[in-house]
C-alpha cells in the first residue's frame, strides 16, 4: 500500500511494523542489559528506567510552565499533554513500587 506524503520523501502515515515472536522482543535488543543471555531485563533496570522517565517528564513540564509564564510557549496545548505524561509516568512508578513491596512481603511470609 502506497501512502501519500506531505513533504518530499517523508510519509504522512507510517505503516505499523510487525512484532517479532514473543514479548521479549519488546525489550532492549542490546545484550549488555540482559542477564546471562536469558533475554530478561534486570529488575533494577526496570526501576531505573521508570525513575528516569519520571525525572524527564517532570523536567519537561517545568520547562513548558516556564515558557508559558514568560509568553514563549507557542502551543499552549502542549503543557496539559506534558502534565498528563508526567502523571502517567509517576503513576507507573508508584505501581511498580507497590508491586515490588507486595512481592517482597510475600517472600517474607514464605516458609522455608
Amino acid at each position: 500500500m502506497r501512502v501519500g506524503s506531505i513533504t518530499g520523501n517523508t510519509p504522512f502515515i507510517t505503516p505499523m511494523k510487525t512484532w517479532k515472536t514473543g514479548v521479549g522482543s519488546l525489550s532492549s535488543t542490546d545484550n549488555t542489559t540482559n542477564v546471562s543471555g536469558t533475554g530478561q531485563v534486570p529488575f533494577q533496570d526496570v526501576f531505573q528506567t521508570a525513575v528516569d522517565q519520571v525525572k524527564t517528564t517532570q523536567a519537561d513540564v517545568e520547562n513548558k510552565e516556564y515558557l508559558l509564564a514568560t509568553g514563549q510557549l507557542e502551543d499552549a496545548h502542549s503543557l496539559p499533554i506534558a502534565e498528563a505524561k508526567a502523571a502517567v509516568s509517576l503513576d507507573m512508578l508508584i505501581s511498580l513500587r507497590n508491586k515490588a513491596l507486595e512481592s517482597y512481603n510475600d517472600l517474607l511470609k514464605m516458609n522455608i
